[in-house]
């Protein structure tokens, strides 16, 4: 096992510069057919019981930040559903074995979040597998870079965005909360670009800016149901929606933007991600924590 996530070490050597590959992949992107693999904590996340029973549901928890995510949420003692596409069949069940490795119970549910029945899909089998949802991790995302041009995005790909990105998020939060307990965590997925986008992901920085304002709202809606809502807003991370969605060009130089010069490995989120779920964020809500690398959010 090599170095666990409590060894100090320089975070700008800790992963390889800049920590990305430059061969492009088919749409969703599948783990295996990356150039690079990227590291969502197998050998090196060491749990330490902070989640000790809890019943967990990610979106987009095949692969990347989801994958890593139910891993570190495994091996901190809470069982967890992952949803994903169809396609990412390959890639759901590898995330399967992490969490049953971890003696962690592992539900799957397949389809598209676009659909607000699938999205009710999600939570009913949640409920009826575990009886209830003690934090609800909403992940999945769609991006497709453009020519910095608004012209090259279609309206097609814009609602594809939004559904995926943010009416989804609406749905599984509204269908979730009635099955939250008090203590429960709300915990979105937004990203760098919610403050700083990039004129290539015009739509997709707009939803997660999108997202930033709805969770703010949310965790102060729910503060009399002692649920909390809080954001993750990450930097570059080298997941398999990068090369599945940016031309070549821009591959080979992903991450090196940031100020500590390279891109995030999943594993690097996992645990912000245990912090919001844990009650030890217990006086944190409607918040926003960056993982970016050192490139300022506000």
């Amino acid at each position: 096992m090599g170095h666990d996530q409590f060894t100090q070490q320089d975070p700008g050597e800790q992963h390889d510069v800049p920590g990305s590959g430059s061969e492009t992949v088919e749409y969703p992107g599948r783990t295996d057919e990356m150039d690079v693999r990227p590291d969502h904590g197998e050998e090196t996340y060491r749990g330490t019981g902070r989640l000790e029973g809890k019943k967990t549901v990610i979106t987009g928890g095949d692969s990347g930040i989801g994958r890593a995510v139910a891993l570190a949420f495994a091996r901190e003692g809470a069982d967890v559903l992952i949803s994903y596409l169809e396609s990412e069949e390959k890639d759901a069940q590898e995330t399967v074995r992490l969490v049953e490795e971890a003696g962690r119970k592992a539900v799957t549910v397949r389809g598209d979040v676009r659909e607000e029945a699938q999205c009710q899909a999600v939570i009913d089998r949640a409920v009826q597998e575990f009886g209830r949802i003690d934090v609800l991790v909403s992940n999945a995302a769609y991006q497709m870079s453009q020519d910095e041009d608004i012209d090259a995005i279609t309206t097609e790909q814009f609602d594809r965005v939004m559904k995926t990105n943010i009416y989804a998020m609406f749905w599984l939060c509204k269908a979730a909360i009635p099955h939250m307990p008090e203590g429960s965590s709300i915990i979105t997925t937004s990203s760098v670009q919610a403050f700083n986008p990039s004129p290539h992901l015009l739509d997709y920085a707009t939803s997660k800016a999108a997202i930033v304002n709805f969770t703010k709202g949310l965790g102060n809606n729910l503060t009399e149901k002692g649920i909390r809502a809080n954001s993750v807003a990450p930097g570059p991370v080298w997941t398999p929606l990068i090369p599945a969605t940016m031309p070549q060009e821009k591959l080979e130089s992903f991450g090196k933007q940031s100020p500590l010069g390279r891109a995030a490995q999943p594993a690097e989120l996992a645990p912000i991600y245990v912090f919001l779920a844990s009650q030890e964020s217990s006086y944190i809500t409607s918040e926003v924590i960056g993982v970016t690398g050192g490139s300022p959010i506000t």
